[in-house]
């Protein structure tokens, strides 16, 4: 009965962050299999020591505000739970926030040696646990390209090469189909108006935008744990930090407080139905 709940709610915030389908990640929803959620979060509770989350994808010569907000949160969580977090990022993001977070740094632009650089990073780093979160994922082709297909690989940094090294479990999120981890559904992406990327993961967790996901995994770790997590999470607070450290909207290339050109509103009432759907769960 209690797996049965979890999937119901895991299924729920599932459907609950892709309702918009902004950029159709609601169309390829059905190729992935019910509970990515659920799973993922359970990858997250059991991790006890080095986490890497992997994010920071470029516009223009900055970051955009989706990815890191949401790496942001899901670091939080996790050190609350005992482990330990590490942003992987290349600069300028890196150089933004390393006064305040584990970082490690990786270099943008650069592809040649990273499968051996990845296998040196992880025997000194030891993940039990590796998540990416709104960060650009090689195409078939080797290269990396933004939502219009241009190609963006002098910008961004090559996390693939942890992933397709990597001896711990690996999770995922995107909203548009060129991320980390969009291997995972490389058939149902020839839908839609993208150049996909090829790196898969252990678990992929799609949302309309890719910061609500890291909501809803912690919304499913609010459950199981009895913590709401997401009472105390301030996203406008996080969002002006970032702009305070040269973050710009990724659809528009603007400095405000957007995720995605949506108004912190939207993030808020998104958060406030997680939570309710949290709160319904239990009293079933």
């Amino acid at each position: 009965m209690t797996m049965a709940k979890d999937l119901v709610l895991s299924e729920q915030i599932e459907d609950a962050l892709v309702a918009r389908n902004l950029r159709g990640m609601k169309t390829v929803q059905p190729a992935l299999a019910p509970g990515y959620c659920m799973r993922a979060a359970r990858l997250i509770l059991a991790c006890k020591g080095t986490v890497l989350i992997s994010t920071g994808f470029p516009v223009k010569d900055t970051f955009e505000t989706d990815g890191p907000l949401g790496a942001i949160a899901l670091y939080r969580v996790m050190e609350a739970l005992g482990a330990t977090p590490v942003l992987v990022c290349g600069g300028p993001l890196a150089n933004a926030i390393c006064g305040d977070y584990r970082i490690h740094r990786l270099a943008v632009g650069q592809r040649d040696g990273m499968a051996q650089q990845a296998k040196q990073a992880m025997k000194i780093l030891q993940p039990e646990l590796m998540m990416t979160i709104e960060l650009p994922g090689q195409a078939a082709d080797g290269c990396y390209y933004n939502m219009r297909g241009v190609d963006i690989s002098p910008f961004t940094i090559c996390f693939d090469e942890f992933l397709k090294t990597a001896n711990c479990p690996t999770v995922s999120i995107g909203d548009g189909g060129n991320e980390v981890g969009m291997g995972n559904i490389s058939e149902a992406l020839s839908s839609l108006d993208i150049i996909p990327s090829a790196t898969t993961c252990d678990e992929l967790i799609v949302a309309d935008v890719s910061n609500w996901a890291a909501h809803g995994l912690i919304a499913m770790i609010s459950y199981w744990t009895g913590v709401d997590f997401l009472e105390n999470w301030d996203n406008r607070a996080v969002l002006e930090y970032l702009s305070q450290h040269g973050s710009v909207d990724g659809l528009t290339g603007k400095k405000t407080l957007t995720e995605d050109g949506l108004p912190c509103e939207q993030s808020e009432a998104l958060i406030q139905e997680l939570r309710d759907l949290v709160a319904l769960r239990r009293c079933v």
